[in-house]
């Protein structure tokens, strides 16, 4: 098992289309990072997003989840409410080879603000939008920008491809597109 470099994801991402849009470059120039870095990618956080509310009072269940329980926002900053989360979505799509597994971590500069980003592995031929959970731990009011880096995907390769891929499971999340509820 292998880490992939910055060589490999481009490759990757020119010749199969792993990353769509891709960016060939770390842009860093007044936004927080994104692009493609030493061993992994950046991706950036799209205009959708569901912010989380409790007006109804509801029992957080992800066999039963409301989808009442979310607002729907569009724009380019995010204000996430104090000690509370909101979901969004990538602007990147993913397709992910049989033989790869990545790993995805919140960018530090959110990090040290409190602002955490949680997401799943990307398991070998899952393909779609990344779904991200976006957690303000804070007491105060929290933005989020649209269009510009959210987590950083550090990719694996296997050393044999799995006997049976997500693809070949029919994955409840597999091809999602837009912010993607919990599913059972």
């Amino acid at each position: 098992m292998g880490l992939c470099s910055d060589r490999w994801i481009t490759r990757m991402a020119r010749e199969h289309g792993m990353i769509e849009p891709f960016e060939d470059r770390q842009v860093r120039q007044g936004v927080i990072s994104y692009g493609v870095s030493s061993y992994g990618y950046d991706m950036r956080v799209a205009r959708e997003f569901r912010i989380f509310t409790n007006v109804l009072n509801s029992i957080v269940d992800p066999k039963a989840f409301d989808p009442k329980s979310f607002v729907e926002f569009e724009g380019d900053v995010c204000i996430v409410p104090p000690n509370s989360f909101a979901l969004a979505r990538s602007v990147e799509y993913f397709r992910i080879p049989r033989d790869v597994l990545t790993i995805t971590v919140g960018k530090s500069t959110y990090a040290r603000c409190g602002i955490i980003t949680n997401v799943t592995p990307f398991e070998p031929e899952w393909e779609g939008y990344v779904t991200l959970e976006i957690s303000n731990t804070t007491p105060l009011p929290a933005k989020i920008y649209a269009n510009e880096g959210i987590a950083q995907v550090v990719f694996f390769t296997g050393d044999e491809p799995p006997e049976v891929s997500y693809g070949d499971k029919k994955g409840k999340y597999q091809g999602q597109h837009g912010v993607t509820l919990p599913r059972i």
